[in-house]
């Protein structure tokens, strides 16, 4: 048996470098010694639900999909919840946003109640009933945050934008395609917005490039959209007046099903990398993967011309690999992407597994 394990380690030890192919690449990114989930779901918790007028057991069912800011010496991780009704369909609970709190970026004290949710407000027809889902957040260079995050009502699943200057009070400006060209993009479904981000005197914060800032969404392709606020975006579109793609699935490849906008980019002296999900198809990607397994992939696009790809993994950098990234209510395995921080010197990714729970992986630049 200790042979056994001695040769699960080289070989995971082996598949690391192996994906670590890229100088451009963030990482390697490592699981703790002995890893399990950070978050997990708990039967205890409750509040009154603003739809229903009902106690509800809102983190009851699965915990997952998070994003993560570093504020005050503290990681705050913002993660999707969902509470047990009887069955496990995906798609058929409610969704709220509930914060967990670290000192260290991996032991967490957890808020008794969500903190942004479906309520009786001004965005009642886009998030009633399916609620409010899996969260990515930045900060500018002046404290103000920037949560983005999808508004399900059951029709079409709508990216949003919220703002806050301390992530306990929330304003939530709506879909950010709304006025756009009339709506042109507001019946589409859109999803997983990724702002740029670049590391500065220690810290992580909102980039602008060309005296704007971008966005990396969507799935099952990723598109770009540009904004000079934060919260009024604009798609990139080509001179036909289409969004473009600037990233696609890959027939052959880890990503072949879909492809979809992960974690906050980071600019780096290389370009935009970009971290970001992806699904495979057995058919006509990985067949030894899996079908629809979700990994991680690592993108490079241009500094000045963020729509430009420069290079791509062949390989994913992260996959399902333990108990708990295989288990839950998507049992095929995710190790889904949504929370990138710079803390203490570390960068910390936080992920979802399997649609039910939150698990980190870290990357110390100085090792």
């Amino acid at each position: 048996m200790k042979k056994l394990f001695s040769l699960f380690l080289l070989l995971f030890s082996f598949y690391t470098l192996q994906a670590q192919q890229k100088s451009w690449m963030l990482g390697p990114f490592l699981r703790p010694e002995a890893a399990k989930p950070i978050i997990a779901p708990q039967a205890s918790t409750s509040f009154v639900d603003p739809m229903s007028g009902k106690t509800v057991f809102w983190e009851s069912m699965a915990t997952f999909n998070p994003a993560a800011i570093a504020k005050d010496g503290k990681v705050f991780v913002l993660y999707r919840a969902e509470e047990k009704l009887g069955e496990k369909e995906i798609g058929g609970h409610t969704s709220r946003i509930g914060m967990a709190i670290s000192a260290d970026g991996y032991s967490f004290d957890r808020e008794p109640e969500p903190f942004f949710y479906p309520k009786d407000d001004n965005q009642k027809e886009f998030e009633w009933t399916g609620g409010t889902e899996d969260p990515r957040i930045v900060e500018t260079k002046e404290g103000l945050f920037v949560l983005t995050y999808t508004q399900w009502n059951r029709d079409v699943p709508r990216l949003a934008v919220a703002t806050s200057k301390d992530l306990r009070h929330w304003e939530k400006h709506g879909p950010i395609f709304k006025d756009w060209k009339d709506g042109k993009y507001h019946t589409t479904e859109s999803k997983s917005g990724a702002i740029v981000t670049e590391l500065k005197d220690g810290k992580l914060t909102a980039a602008k490039i060309d005296g704007k800032y971008w966005m990396y969404y969507g799935v099952p392709h990723i598109w770009l959209a540009t904004s000079e606020d934060l919260i009024h975006w604009q798609p990139v579109e080509n001179h036909e007046g289409n969004r473009v793609p600037v990233l696609s699935p890959r027939p052959g490849y880890f990503d072949s099903w879909l492809v979809e906008a992960g974690p906050p980019p980071v600019l780096t002296k290389d370009g935009i990398v970009v971290l970001y999900n992806a699904g495979n198809s057995q058919q006509v990607g990985v067949k030894n993967l899996g079908n629809r397994v979700y990994t991680g992939g690592q993108a490079l696009f241009s500094a000045t011309e963020p729509w430009k790809l420069l290079d791509r993994v062949e390989a994913p950098f992260i996959q399902p690999m333990l108990s708990f990234e295989k288990s839950g209510q998507y049992p095929e395995g995710t190790t889904f992407l949504e929370g990138l921080v710079y803390f203490q010197g570390k960068w910390l990714l936080y992920y979802g597994t399997a649609d039910s729970m939150v698990g980190v992986v870290s990357w110390d630049p100085e090792k």
